[in-house]
């Protein structure tokens, strides 16, 4: 699948049937979802992270890109990477990475630090240089992190989101933002909107009933697996 073929499943979805990307961490993860039957997936930073023994945000751009490519390789559907803010790379460099891992997409945060928002139009600015490197071949969903780190204000949301829409990204990600806000977030930001769910399927069915185009799990299903895990090692254990 092209980047043009996963942007089109974008778009034009019928009313409470979100495009849903399961979040693979390594190439078990991947194949686990891609076997289940899910047309594309995503990387998530921390979760990757995590299943390489680092904290969120710390992991040597080198590791993640070299992890991301290893889920690519080990699936036929589409992926879409996590790539936080960038690494500092430059938008060429960033999307020779990306592209050299075999993404079709790309998630970029406007936050740095784990702790502070980007001013909005430097950051409107970068993605449009971005876009411009990498053309049609990415679909670029863009993180808004006002939930996170901001006044947690709708508007501010809807405010960062139009500048981003109109620096090129595809689909706007406003992390962390209250599921009750969602439809106010839809009348005001034009395009796709990704929501991140819980790992369950009634989370899904309540932000799909809300307006959310597109739903990730972020590093929820490998923090759900690892915690599987120590359930079975503790039973073992004891």
């Amino acid at each position: 699948m092209t980047a043009a073929t996963f942007r089109a499943l974008h778009h034009d979805r019928p009313a409470g049937d979100p495009l849903v990307l399961p979040n693979a961490w390594d190439a078990g993860s991947a194949r686990v979802f891609a076997d289940a039957g899910f047309e594309a997936l995503a990387t998530p930073s921390a979760g990757v992270a995590a299943s390489l023994g680092y904290e969120d945000g710390s992991t040597p751009p080198a590791e993640m890109f070299a992890a991301v490519a290893r889920v690519v390789r080990a699936v036929s559907v589409p992926v879409s990477a996590d790539v936080e803010d960038g690494y500092g790379l430059a938008p060429a460099e960033l999307v020779e990475r990306l592209l050299e891992a075999g993404v079709v997409g790309c998630n970029l945060e406007d936050s740095e630090g784990h702790a502070t928002l980007k001013d909005p139009q430097r950051h409107a600015d970068w993605l449009a240089e971005v876009r411009a490197a990498a053309g049609d071949a990415l679909v670029i969903n863009a993180r808004v992190d006002t939930f996170l780190f901001g006044s947690g204000d709708p508007a501010d949301a809807v405010a960062r989101a139009k500048l981003y829409v109109a620096a090129g990204a595809d689909c706007v990600y406003p992390l962390r933002a209250p599921t009750e806000v969602l439809p106010v977030l839809r009348e005001g930001i034009t395009g796709p909107i990704n929501m991140a769910a819980a790992p369950n399927r009634e989370s899904v069915t309540e932000l799909a009933r809300h307006g959310a185009t597109r739903i990730t799990f972020g590093p929820g299903m490998q923090r759900y697996a690892m915690a599987a895990i120590g359930d079975l090692a503790a039973n073992l254990r004891a």
